[in-house]
């Protein structure tokens, strides 16, 4: 991921939920199971490998099986290894013993275990963008040394690759309408491969999302057991009939065409980010310079973080983190602080002074005393006259028309702010000219910092071409009564 524009927030489970999901991943299990199994007798080659003959033990205190019990067991002892559990007594004599790292799973806090698990999770980034091991023998020279020209292989590429993949799946977990369900496996290999301005896919790209799709498949597999995803891979049965397409296309001289089943995209592979993978994922973005904001980031700073920060947030993201801001701090304090950090004239305010009175929505009638200490302030006597109205409070005086006007600019600068040429601004537009007649002859003298720029927008955006000019011409009197 390339862009560095902020993310959308992230909501996370508390560290210690997260550790307890850590230590029960079957990867992380398996490597501190072998690390209390290690012991003088246990011995490994010069690579840090337990030898060939040990394997079978390894399984067999694993509680593995069948075919794959050996490289599941030294799997899990590289992870025991990278991640320090083991550690190597004797370089010499291959000999280990358990490593530190191991007591920091039943001994430290949950934050020493989420620690011990990145590093088993880097260790499997690293092992899935390496090639298949047919491929690295069949590309061994007589030396014994492997010829990375003659895979195709960029290490650095296929690393970049799978980065850019997971980033992409974390996007759309956190996305604006927060967690959502699976992402089909095409569709997150498209995302890598297809130009975002390309109408239909060339034969040549669907095939090249075809191929992705099969290595991610496989890499998906080998980062399921350390949890970072949930995964259902590709159907086997599919596999054979692409193979079968792929000799009769060839067969024919056809293009081969990529797999697509809109009857069950499932079948084609199905990965969602578990939460620990969340938060290993958010770990890794912040590690590599994104902003990747997390709800409850802004729960011990003041006011105006809270309100610069929420600022660009999706609208239950927003909610959930000034909740959270509120639940440390009195309510009539609170308001006054948000209140006093919802001032200015520059052009981030009024976007704050609309999440000031979300934040005040959600406030208690012990914040009354700080609402109607601002009832004659131009910059927030109305907010504070809406809150003192929904509650139904008594004695709340009428705003003059000046305020009116001000309010309204100052309400439709805060919308285009937080939500751009929205169908709600266009409806708020639509509704305002067509309830005050001469709104555009009153507005343009209205003294806010950004009367102009709110005008203009809106004979940008209403669709009735008389208004729309009556709407620029009212921006160009605010800008030339200004100086402008």
């Amino acid at each position: 991921m390339s862009d560095r524009s902020p993310l959308p927030p992230v909501r996370l489970a508390s560290e210690p939920e997260l550790a307890r999901d850590a230590l029960a991943t079957p990867l992380l299990a398996r490597a501190a199971r072998l690390a209390r199994w290690a012991g003088p007798e246990t011995r490994i080659d010069a690579g840090g490998a337990l030898v060939e003959e040990q394997l079978p033990a390894a399984a067999e205190a694993l509680g593995l099986s069948g075919d794959d019990a050996a490289a599941e067991a030294s799997e899990a002892w590289r992870t025991a290894v990278d991640t320090g559990l083991v550690e190597i007594t004797d370089e010499d004599t291959g000999t280990v013993a358990a490593g530190a790292e191991l007591r920091l799973l039943t001994g430290g806090s949950p934050h020493d275990v989420l620690t011990v698990w990145r590093n088993a999770l880097e260790t499997v980034l690293a092992d899935a963008s390496v090639p298949d091991l047919d491929g690295l023998i069949d590309a061994m020279d007589e030396g014994g040394a492997v010829d990375l020209g003659s895979l195709d292989w960029d290490p650095e590429a296929e690393a970049a690759f799978l980065d850019g993949v997971l980033a992409n799946l974390y996007l759309l977990t956190v996305g604006e309408d927060g967690p959502g369900g699976p992402v089909p496996l095409p569709a997150l290999a498209a995302s890598m491969i297809v130009p975002s301005d390309m109408g239909e896919p060339t034969n040549d790209i669907l095939q090249q999302v075809s191929d992705a799709m099969m290595r991610l498949d496989d890499q998906f597999r080998l980062l399921e057991p350390v949890g970072l995803v949930e995964y259902r891979p590709v159907d086997e049965a599919l596999l054979g009939d692409a193979e079968d397409a792929e000799t009769a296309a060839a067969e024919s001289g056809a293009e081969p065409s990529a797999p697509v089943d809109d009857v069950d995209v499932s079948r084609y592979g199905m990965v969602r980010l578990t939460p620990l993978g969340l938060y290993g994922m958010r770990a890794r973005l912040l590690d590599a310079g994104h902003e990747a904001p997390a709800v409850g980031d802004l729960a011990d700073k003041g006011a105006d973080a809270l309100l610069d920060g929420t600022a660009a947030f999706p609208p239950a993201a927003a909610h959930a983190e000034t909740e959270q801001w509120l639940a440390r701090r009195e309510p009539l304090a609170s308001a006054a602080e948000l209140l006093a950090a919802a001032r200015g004239a520059d052009a981030g305010a009024p976007l704050r002074r609309l999440r000031c009175q979300q934040a005040l929505s959600l406030v208690g009638a012990a914040a009354e005393p700080a609402l109607r200490e601002v009832l004659g302030d131009r910059e927030l006597g109305g907010l504070a006259r809406v809150w003192l109205t929904e509650r139904g409070l008594a004695d709340v005086p009428p705003p003059s028309q000046d305020l009116i006007f001000w309010l309204t600019i100052d309400t439709v600068a805060a919308q285009l702010a937080a939500e751009g040429d929205s169908a709600e601004l266009h409806a708020l537009v639509q509704g305002l000219a067509e309830q005050h007649s001469g709104f555009f002859a009153a507005a343009w003298r209205v003294d806010h910092p950004q009367t102009a720029d709110v005008l203009e927008a809106m004979g940008r955006l209403h669709p009735d071409k008389r208004i729309a000019k009556e709407a620029r011409k009212a921006a160009f009197k605010a800008r030339s009564a200004r100086g402008e």
